[in-house]
């Protein structure tokens, strides 16, 4: 009783189970039509490596090529053609690079020139080095000019001046200025230029106004002559008149608009009424000026 009991199923439980069953059923019947036997995959016969059908590598292409033979003589990387340099055991891309660099012009002019060639090796370049012959015609044109030799107290190394000795600030060059106690070559072009930018000296006392000028040296300078380069005031344009030193861009500018407004200048003083210009300015300015 109690058996019947257990395995007993409402009428509706019975059809949810037979629902299920059928479902089952038909999803074995699917998987059976559809799954199908594996191909069994043919193997590919491989060729034998062993075998005369099978493929040979390759050997490396220069396998066949002899080895050039070196030969070491003297050259000029200057002039030495291909195959000389070929024989010296350079590679054929070196010796292109060789050509390359005399066709834009290089030269070697030293053996060390020689050894930036790239990649030659230190080993390479010690072999070579004792057969590399630089003709003369690729020197530097300035090894036929014999330096000049000089005494302490020549043009290198001027005598100085005496106590009591001076120079000519009016005639003086830089080799006459350069004897004058304090004054070597930079202070000695100074002088002379800025001589050359006032159109001459009057005074000794100009020198000060170059910059850091040693005062000691300032008792060896006289001045004879008064030949002075004057500036013509009434006609020079403004770009020139104030390249001289005593007159700046304001300045220069001030003449040039007093010669529009009122003509001709006729003397200096007729600037004293212009903002620019001092009494200290146009005293410094007179010797310069011509109308």
């Amino acid at each position: 009783m109690m058996f019947r009991e257990l395995f007993y199923l409402h009428k509706s439980d019975r059809k949810v189970v037979l629902l299920l069953l059928s479902i089952a059923a038909v999803a074995l019947l699917v998987n059976e039509f559809t799954t199908t036997e594996p191909e069994t995959e043919t193997p590919v016969a491989l060729p034998d490596s062993t075998t005369a059908a099978a493929p040979q590598l390759a050997e490396p292409f220069y396998a066949d090529v002899p080895q050039r033979r070196i030969e070491l003589s003297p050259f000029d990387p200057n002039t030495a053609d291909s195959t000389r340099l070929l024989r010296l055991g350079l590679q054929p891309w070196q010796v292109r690079n060789i050509y390359k660099y005399r066709a834009a012009g290089g030269i070697y002019r030293t053996k060390a020139d020689f050894a930036r060639l790239y990649g030659l090796t230190v080993k390479q370049y010690r072999e070579l080095e004792p057969y590399i012959r630089i003709s003369a015609d690729y020197l530097p044109a300035s090894t036929l000019v014999k330096e000049e030799t000089h005494a302490p107290d020549t043009l290198r190394y001027p005598k100085k001046l005496a106590p009591g000795e001076t120079v000519d600030l009016s005639t003086a060059d830089t080799t006459v200025l350069r004897r004058v106690p304090g004054i070597g070559s930079y202070y000695a072009r100074r002088i002379a230029d800025y001589g050359n930018r006032l159109g001459g000296y009057v005074n000794t006392g100009q020198l000060q106004e170059i910059e850091g000028f040693p005062a000691e040296a300032l008792p060896y300078f006289t001045i004879s002559a008064t030949d002075i380069r004057k500036l013509n005031i009434n006609r020079l344009p403004l770009s020139d008149l104030r390249r001289h030193p005593y007159l700046n861009y304001y300045q220069a500018k001030a003449i040039v608009d007093y010669r529009r407004r009122h003509g001709r200048i006729a003397d200096l003083d007729d600037l004293r009424l212009l903002p620019d210009f001092s009494a200290e300015s146009i005293g410094r300015l007179r010797p310069y000026v011509e109308y």
